[in-house]
């Protein structure tokens, strides 16, 4: 069974530049948004805004042997679908659209022991300040929580031009979370290589193949 990890964080804050230090066959890339990597790299990510296709896309990267995969940003799987769909009428679309999210974070136990898929979103705050990650209506916010299907959600932060992941809730609905001795700081340098390998030691998975994107 893999892993699903949740990066959340406003547009801006680190989340795809987190990606920067992997190295080509080290990592395979969904890109939801169809947009360039925010730094010069040698990764080649497949575009997709399907969520049929994204996860079959998944299915292939792992039969490659490739060992951490990431979806950025899951929120876009979401928006486009409800765009496509503007014209229905009734509330079918809604329930279909929060069934193609929320089996996102049921693909992770699917995957063999080693992988680990990074599910990337933007986030948004309700009015008690309670951070989710951005979705369309509200079905997913009153009948799921996606984010209790994760054991790690990194939230990305920015201080003094510096960028980080928190590793740990503040309060005040904050929902960082690791496990138990998995990162000690409160705040680490958004990488996430760094951090895959962080995960890898911790739950014994060994290093990340190099396969061929």
């Amino acid at each position: 069974m893999g892993i699903s990890v949740l990066i959340i964080g406003d547009s801006g804050t680190g989340k795809t530049t987190s990606l920067r230090n992997f190295q080509p066959g080290e990592v395979a890339i969904i890109n939801v948004a169809k947009k360039p990597l925010p730094f010069r790299t040698q990764l080649h990510p497949f575009n997709t805004n399907d969520y049929k296709v994204a996860c079959k896309v998944v299915q292939g990267y792992v039969r490659k042997g490739v060992k951490s995969i990431v979806l950025d940003d899951i929120q876009y799987l979401m928006t486009d679908e409800f765009m496509r769909r503007a014209s229905e009428t009734g509330y079918g679309k809604f329930t279909d659209m929060a069934a193609n999210y929320n089996n996102l974070f049921d693909l992770a136990p699917q995957l063999p022991d080693d992988c680990i898929l990074y599910l990337m979103s933007h986030i948004e705050r309700d009015e008690s300040g309670h951070e989710t990650p951005r979705t369309v209506g509200k079905l997913v916010h009153e009948k799921l929580c996606v984010e209790g299907k994760t054991s790690i959600t990194l939230h990305t932060y920015v201080e003094s031009g510096k960028y980080y992941f928190r590793t740990h809730s503040s309060g005040e609905g904050d929902i960082s979370k690791s496990p138990l001795g998995m990162f000690e700081p409160d705040l680490i340098d958004n990488d996430l290589k760094a951090v895959d390998e962080t995960i890898r030691e911790y739950y014994g998975f060994g290093g990340t193949n190099n396969a061929e994107n």
